[in-house]
C-alpha cells in the first residue's frame, strides 16, 4: 500500500526521483499514465494487469467508455528506475500534469500520483475546505471511515 506526501523536483531531462519508500511497491517496471485531476497515475505492473481487465470489460458500444479508455491508455507508459531510484517521465505527460520543476508525489493506496506542486496545493485548499461534506457523500457509498 502507498501512502504519504513527498515534494521533489524534475530535472532538465526530465527525470524524477521516486520516494524510497514507493520504489519496493512499484518494482523494476511500473505504468505511468495520465491520471484525473491533471495528476499522472503510477501503477505497479500487477496492479495495472488488473486494472487493464477491469477496462477491457467496459461496453466498448458507450462511447464514454471508448473515451475514457482510449485517454488512459494512450498516455499510459512503462517505466523503470534508474540505479539512482530516478524515472525518466516522457514529455506527454509532464505536459498534461503541468510538471515543471517542483513536484508532489503521492501515495494512494494500491498507486502512487504525480502532482504539480502549484495545482497540488490548490487541490489541497479545496478539498480541505470541502473535506467534511465529501466524507458524508463517501459514507453513502458504505464505506466505513
Amino acid at each position: 500500500m502507498f501512502m504519504g506526501e513527498y515534494l521533489h523536483t524534475i530535472d532538465s531531462k526530465g527525470r524524477l526521483i521516486i520516494p524510497a519508500k514507493f520504489r519496493d511497491g512499484l518494482g523494476d517496471h511500473f505504468v505511468v499514465t495520465k491520471g484525473l485531476d491533471n495528476c499522472l497515475f503510477v501503477y505497479p505492473s500487477e496492479e495495472w494487469k488488473v486494472l487493464e481487465q477491469k477496462l477491457k470489460a467496459l461496453p466498448f458500444t458507450n462511447k464514454d467508455a471508448r473515451a475514457f479508455v482510449r485517454f488512459f491508455f494512450s498516455g499510459a507508459t512503462e517505466c523503470e528506475l534508474d540505479k539512482q531510484g530516478r524515472v525518466v517521465l516522457p514529455a506527454t505527460l509532464r505536459n498534461y500534469a503541468k510538471l515543471e520543476k517542483e513536484v508532489v508525489v503521492i501515495g494512494v493506496s494500491s498507486r502512487v500520483e504525480i502532482w504539480s506542486k502549484a495545482i497540488w496545493e490548490e487541490y489541497c485548499q479545496e478539498a480541505e475546505n470541502d473535506y467534511e461534506e465529501i466524507a458524508e457523500k463517501i459514507v453513502d457509498l458504505n464505506i466505513d471511515l
